[in-house]
């Protein structure tokens, strides 16, 4: 099975293949609830963290993907608690951040409650920007802008924010990422009045997620907000 660093990312990667191109998540299912019965049974309470948030990050893909309002927001926001609190015990601030994020998620997109989010994705951006990798600087910045551009609309957050996330995806070079950051970017733009900015990136995210063989229904969020946007709605 590989060392545990490698079974994690064997399993990260198949959770964003299934997540982005292909919908099957057997493969990934399976190496995360193999990790929790390992980490469990040898008492590896960083390793059955990692699982059980990864673990509930498998849920959240999922959910995205069928009508959120039939989401198990419940089950999911228990595995992002469970992780988190295992991870403050330990001092894991990456990993804290990691199940900070997850949790911010459950409360924004599954509940659609901004202010209980909120605190959870300030805290996760203060220990990100410090210990978190590209991916998760890139996510975190990428939700607290969502926030700037339809909540509190404050645009100039908004663009800072997701010019931030757009950049780090783009460091980052894994070009299932990237278009969403260029969406984000462009739909704030448009928010914003800058309509041939926006319009540009919108359109530049869509050949971006063709060109790395995103999933028929990922591709055509982008083709709604591209419509929506060229119609003026």
């Amino acid at each position: 099975m590989g060392t545990t660093g490698e079974t994690l990312t064997s399993g990260n990667e198949a959770l964003y293949e299934a997540a982005f191109r292909t919908g099957d998540y057997a493969e990934a299912e399976a190496t995360f609830t193999g990790m929790l019965a390992k980490a469990r049974e040898s008492g590896d309470r960083a390793l059955e963290a990692a699982a059980l948030d990864r673990l509930g990050m498998l849920a959240h893909f999922q959910a995205l993907e069928r009508d959120l309002a039939d989401a198990d927001s419940d089950t999911e926001q228990r595995l992002f608690e469970q992780a988190l609190s295992i991870r403050r015990e330990i001092g894991d601030e990456n990993g804290t951040a990691e199940s900070l994020f997850g949790l911010g998620l459950v409360h924004q997109v599954l509940r659609g409650d901004w202010a209980a989010a909120m605190p959870y994705y300030r805290e996760a951006l203060e220990l990100a920007e410090k210990h978190g990798d590209l991916l998760l600087r890139s996510e975190v910045h990428r939700h607290i802008g969502f926030y700037h551009t339809t909540s509190d609309l404050q645009s100039d957050l908004a663009l800072h924010h997701l010019k931030i996330s757009h950049d780090l995806r783009a460091e980052l070079g894994d070009p299932r990422w990237i278009p969403g950051g260029t969406v984000a970017l462009g739909l704030a733009e448009l928010a914003d009045g800058l309509r041939e900015q926006g319009l540009a990136h919108v359109r530049q995210a869509l050949q971006q997620a063709r060109d790395a063989g995103l999933s028929p229904q990922r591709i055509g969020w982008i083709e709604h907000f591209l419509q929506e946007a060229e119609t003026g709605r």
